[in-house]
């Protein structure tokens, strides 16, 4: 009934099928992230750790003693062996060797434990008997009972550490009664604690019970997350598949329009300013040249007329006239010989023109290219919209689809009773609970009448204690020095009449005391040994989980009794250990090898009825023309706009020579200094008259042309780079646009399959997280068996913390408190001696001085009359004593050497 019952119990984890069998393992791009939220729990009450308190230092105590006792590691095997044959072989068959060499094993492990049990037994044996003896001996005067007492020199130093040490025996025995008391109070006052931790348990297990449906249907509602991120993603398959198109096929043809946009770089912007700048050059060009051949004939005929001006001027008589200066004379051949510099140098008239190449760049400005690309990339960037026509049927079924899955799943968990179950499960938690508080009185009842055992049991320890303390306070008290052992006053005596009391009933209660103990010390340190301890390493769980130990047909007892498949890996200590860590019972009772329900719901499935219709898409390209006729021809013309057939070399040539063959400004600075030299007069006023003629030209003309000229260079030189890179480049871009095309009108085909797949993956990759995240959930978070091991932990709580740790305390302590009665017993009778009133003691004489060998009283010490009856004058001072009469027993007084 229970294993049918927990099997209907844990059906109610239906969602299990989805984990069963998934989807054929493949690497998928990572879907957006899905936000289920957190699975509604509730809150486990029970506490199963318990802390002792200061207690606990006697326990850690306990613990360290019975280590030393036994520090043997558990015998697995041997109780494996043991349990498998159930003791009976041992028992009939113990003459075998193998069941001999079991009982030697178990009288191995258990030699501590037998050596200390020997020593109890054999003080509860002895002490009796000893006891017996003890009395008769003191009844025949002998062992401390005759009433006399012999004098000692030291007898004041004997009586204090005697009561010394019987005073420090007693607080031991003292403190061994405190530490059994303390125990003893401990296990009543936490028996008390029981039934709280009973109640907690059972609230944790209607908690679990109560809380398992809610978690299921939340499950089973956030299935709709993932269903609407699906429809999301399919109502916008447009920017989604479409635009992931679209990015697939711009990778591939953005290469080569960027070489068609980006002639000197990568944007259109370059490819067009490109154009224009070389148009704007070969206008520069047409420009200079024309300035340059007007400028040239201009100043040709200036510097010619400056030139015979200068002539003329030179040929002043001052320049040759006998009486002119010498220098005057030099100076004059000087600028004559110079006036040959003073002409053009370059030839810009030989230079042909760039009007037809400039006519053909014009006619290729005339089409904007940058519109023409950007039809090609309009009818790229339209994918998106086909997509959404050519998919729309498709994605109908598919949203279909995904609506019927959540109708299935909703329908299929109600197909189990979960409700029934957990209410006949509530119904068992509170007969069980009703059952266990039917037993509380029966508890309370058997917990007082051990605690009264107990108490009185240290009752008997404190009975002797109490006759020593009071033993050693009156002897203390009542005693006076200067009286002797027969005048002792009646306090002193009663002190030790106490001490022989405590004496007598520790013969009488020590060895009860110890055979009780004993009992109680085997009880309590094997189950420490062997159940407490194995527990909390897990040893336990070992022997437990040992195959075919329970059943021989069964490898594991859990599975096989439960699931009747003992090959499941499912072990007591897995089990525990899984609730312990307060995961779901799903994945501690190993539910996904049992319940395979996944013929119905099964994920599989559902995501290949997906992917069928997402693979039945068709999506054709063709429609998509990059780059037009028209641009294409546009390339061609710019590439063909002549610019390789300019003769870039004379036009440099021409441009390097600069435009005079001296430079004009500085040949007039150099006039004007040899005219400085001159005498004045009229020849050098001509002169400077020429330097300022050819100041003008320079800045009227040459200058102008200069800069002609420096446009002219610029511009050929950039139509030099442009002319040499030009032809290739635009074959490269036109061969490039021509695969991108391809690559779309032909080959658009696998790149299509693969987004549609990616896509279909990210479809199916909701449905992934939603699979994983109920395994995540069903593994940790839905129906959390921490009440389970919750229960386990209650029961080692109660049976090892509670019981076997108090038990074990109080025979350590009240065992210790009856060992050092032995001492106690001891030291009481000789310290009684020293408290009680004697019937004798012994007689000296006053005059210490006196050797005994002069004096006239016997060798026994006793005084005595002269044999002669004549009296002796030396003892006439001696009083006589009649030792006889009044002190029959009295022994021989000490020598002088004991004194």
């Amino acid at each position: 009934m229970w294993k049918s019952g927990t099997l209907l119990l844990l059906s109610l984890l239906w969602v299990s099928a989805e984990l069963q069998q998934e989807t054929e393992p493949r690497r998928l791009p990572p879907p957006g992230k899905l936000d289920f939220g957190y699975v509604p729990a509730g809150v486990y009450e029970t506490l199963a750790h318990y802390e002792p308190g200061p207690i606990g230092i006697l326990f850690h105590l306990v613990h360290a003693f019975l280590h030393a006792v036994q520090p043997n590691a558990f015998p697995h095997d041997l109780i494996v062996k043991l349990a498998k044959d159930k003791f009976g072989a041992i028992q009939t068959e113990y003459q075998k060797p193998e069941n001999i060499v079991l009982t030697l094993q178990a009288i191995y492990y258990e030699i501590g434990f037998l050596i200390c049990a020997a020593v109890g037994l054999l003080f509860t044996i002895l002490m009796p008997v000893v006891g017996l003896f003890f009395c008769m001996c003191r009844c025949c005067d002998n062992c401390g009972g005759e009433m006399h007492q012999r004098q000692r020199k030291n007898a004041d130093c004997r009586r204090g550490l005697l009561g010394t040490l019987l005073f420090s025996t007693s607080l031991v025995i003292t403190i061994g009664v405190l530490c059994a008391y303390a125990a003893n109070q401990n296990l009543s006052s936490q028996v008390k604690n029981i039934r709280r931790l009973v109640n907690s348990n059972m609230r944790d297990l209607h908690t679990f019970a109560n809380d398992t449906p809610m978690q299921i249907d939340y499950l089973i509602s956030q299935y709709a997350t993932a269903k609407n991120k699906v429809i999301y993603d399919l109502d916008n398959i447009g920017p989604l598949l479409g635009g992931r198109i679209h990015v697939r096929l711009d990778k591939e043809v953005h290469p080569a329009l960027n070489q068609v946009l980006n002639m000197a770089g990568v944007k259109i912007q370059r490819a067009i300013k490109a154009m224009r700048e070389t148009k704007e050059a070969l206008e520069n060009v047409s420009v200079s040249l024309v300035v340059l051949q007007e400028g040239a004939g201009k100043l040709h005929f200036n510097l010619s007329q400056v030139r015979n001006s200068i002539n003329r001027t030179l040929d002043d008589p001052g320049c040759h006239d006998e009486e002119s200066d010498a220098t005057t004379a030099q100076l004059c051949r000087s600028i004559r010989q110079s006036l040959s510099q003073l002409q053009i140098s370059a030839n810009f008239t030989r230079l042909p023109d760039v009007n037809p190449q400039l006519e053909k760049m014009k006619n290729v400005m005339k089409t904007d290219l940058s519109s023409v690309v950007h039809r090609g990339f309009s009818s790229l960037n339209d994918t998106p919209h086909m997509v959404i026509e050519q998919t729309r049927s498709v994605v109908n079924s598919v949203q279909n689809l995904v609506d019927s899955i959540g109708k299935n799943i909703s329908s299929f968990s109600k197909a189990f009773p979960v409700q029934t179950c957990l209410s006949n499960f509530t119904i068992f938690i509170s007969h069980a609970h009703a059952k266990i508080e039917d037993y509380y009185p029966e508890i309370d009842k058997i917990d007082f009448y051990r605690w009264i055992g107990c108490i009185a049991l240290c009752c008997m320890v404190v009975l002797v204690l109490a006759f020593n303390y009071l033993g050693l306070l009156c002897g203390t008290l009542g005693y006076d020095k200067h009286a002797s052992p027969t005048t002792r006053g009646c306090i002193s005596n009663t002190g030790g009449t106490l001490l022989m009391a405590g004496v007598g009933f520790s013969f009488i209660f020590s060895w009860m005391l110890m055979g009780l103990l004993t009992a109680i010390f085997l009880a309590g340190g094997n189950m420490e040994k062997l159940l407490c301890e194995p527990f909390h390493t897990k040893e336990l769980f070992k022997v437990v989980d040992t195959p075919y130990l329970i059943n021989p047909e069964w490898k594991n007892f859990i599975p096989g009794y439960m699931y009747n498949d003992s090959e499941l890996e499912l072990t007591s200590e897995s089990l525990y250990s899984t609730c312990k860590q307060n995961k779901g019972i799903y994945s501690a009772l190993r539910l996904d090898k049992v319940f395979n329900i996944s013929s119905f719901l099964n994920t599989t499935v559902f995501t290949k009825d997906v992917v069928r219709q997402l693979e039945s898409f068709r999506i054709n390209l063709r429609g998509i023309i990059l780059l037009e006729a028209e641009g294409k021809q546009n390339l061609r013309d710019f590439s063909e706009a002549g610019l390789s057939e300019i003769n870039y070399a004379d036009y440099l040539d021409e441009v390097n020579k600069g435009v005079t063959v001296v430079d004009v400004l500085s040949f007039a600075k150099e006039l004007e200094s040899q005219t400085d030299l001159m005498p004045r007069g009229p020849l050098q006023t001509a002169l400077k008259g020429h330097v300022a003629t050819l100041q003008r030209i320079h800045r009227q003309q040459i200058a102008p042309m200069e800069q002609a000229m420096s446009a002219l260079n610029q511009s050929m030189r950039f139509l030099e780079r442009t002319a040499s890179d030009l032809p290739n480049k635009v074959t490269d871009v036109l061969e490039a646009i021509e695969a991108a095309q391809h690559l779309i009108s032909q080959n658009a085909t696998l790149l299509i399959n693969q987004e549609t797949k990616r896509y279909s993956a990210t479809i199916i990759g909701y449905f992934n997280q939603y699979i994983e995240w109920v395994k995540t959930s069903l593994a940790l978070e839905v129906a959390p068996c921490k009440p389970f091991s919750n229960i386990l932990d209650t029961a080692q709580i109660m049976t090892c913390s509670f019981l076997v740790d108090s038990m074990n305390t109080f025979w350590m302590g009240l065992g210790c408190s009856t060992l050092f009665l032995l001492p106690s017993i001891i030291l009481a009778v000789k310290l009684a001696k020293y408290y009680r009133r004697m019937d004798t003691e012994d007689v000296y004489d006053d005059v210490e001085t006196i050797p005994m060998k002069n004096m006239e009283i016997g060798n026994n010490g006793y005084h005595s009359e002269s044999p002669q009856g004549i009296p002796n004058p030396m003892m006439t001072s001696v009083p006589t004593y009649d030792t006889v009469n009044r002190f029959p027993r009295a022994s021989a007084p000490p020598r002088h050497i004991d004194w």
